[in-house]
């Protein structure tokens, strides 16, 4: 199926502004990685400690209501997780003064005194082990990065890793960058929707690899940059079709899935535009700049 006809854009030949572009991208992607590692950044609970309860009510309850009570008793920025079953709630609290576990129940006891709760459990997340988990974080994205390497090396040729490797870099950073700038939580969701875009970056630039290599088996005389260009416009109607689809349902679960999981809805769309735009701009102009005599690529 083709979603739109052939094209003969010359992607290659943007690869000045799409650097530039990257750049920007890149070192605010790192500025955002060191703030995140020093817990400079806006961070979570899962890497700055805090307070987590369960609680189960013996009715149903909305959202609204107990996030308005919590609200209204000076308890601030508590982040709300329903579990439909058994009408269960997930409360987790940044680290602060006081017993703020007493003082939730505290308040809840007043607001709900017509539904009465119990507490399955509550856990004082402490920095040392938020600091720990941070730094595990970072380096479980390193071993990844790395298996990216090797697979992509294994699968191609060590010039095509690299490639690969950068945009898949490029678009993890992008993501953090965003959510830097935006002063978004920074939390293990967030690391999960990195590694997510990560995975699909990679597919779609195997996707347009693989046309690459074909091309320039059957091509050996025409020049690099007219081989990478044929390769992505022939693609072109694929990566359209899939990026799209996948955005769709990024945005689905942004406008639709509930405050619990919007930033990680929000990292997804971004991450899926920004995968789309690395595996063209990105990845395929480094290999092409790299490959300066065409067939030198393995067999």
């Amino acid at each position: 199926m083709e979603f739109i006809g052939k094209t003969k854009i010359d992607f290659i030949g943007m690869r000045k502004i799409s650097f530039a572009i990257s750049a920007i991208i890149a070192i605010i992607g790192l500025i955002s990685i060191i703030q995140i590692a020093r817990g400079a950044a806006n961070m979570g609970i899962d890497f700055s400690g805090g307070t987590a309860m369960q609680l189960k009510f013996s009715a149903p309850f909305t959202m609204e209501s107990v996030r308005s009570s919590l609200a209204k008793n000076g308890i601030e920025n508590a982040e709300l997780q329903e579990i439909k079953e058994g009408n269960k709630l997930l409360i987790k609290m940044r680290k602060s003064t006081g017993n703020v576990a007493d003082s939730v129940q505290e308040a809840l006891k007043k607001d709900f005194a017509a539904n009465p709760f119990t507490v399955e459990s509550s856990t004082e997340i402490g920095p040392s082990i938020g600091d720990k988990l941070r730094k595990d974080t970072l380096v479980a994205v390193a071993i990844s990065m790395l298996g990216i390497i090797i697979y992509i090396a294994w699968r191609f040729d060590y010039k095509f890793g690299i490639g690969a490797v950068v945009a898949t870099m490029h678009d993890v950073l992008a993501i953090f960058a965003i959510f830097f700038v935006l002063n978004k939580e920074v939390n293990l969701l967030l690391v999960t929707a990195a590694l997510t875009i990560a995975g699909y970056s990679l597919t779609d630039t195997v996707v347009v690899f693989d046309r690459i290599r074909e091309n320039m088996h059957k091509n050996l005389k025409e020049h690099m940059f007219t081989i990478f260009n044929q390769s992505i416009n022939e693609v072109m109607s694929r990566t359209i079709i899939t990026s799209l689809t996948t955005f769709l349902a990024a945005i689905s679960l942004l406008l639709f899935g509930g405050e619990v999981i919007h930033d990680f809805a929000f990292a997804l769309v971004v991450g899926v535009v920004v995968a789309t735009y690395s595996s063209i701009f990105v990845a395929s102009p480094i290999v092409a700049l790299w490959e300066k005599t065409p067939g030198q690529v393995k067999a």
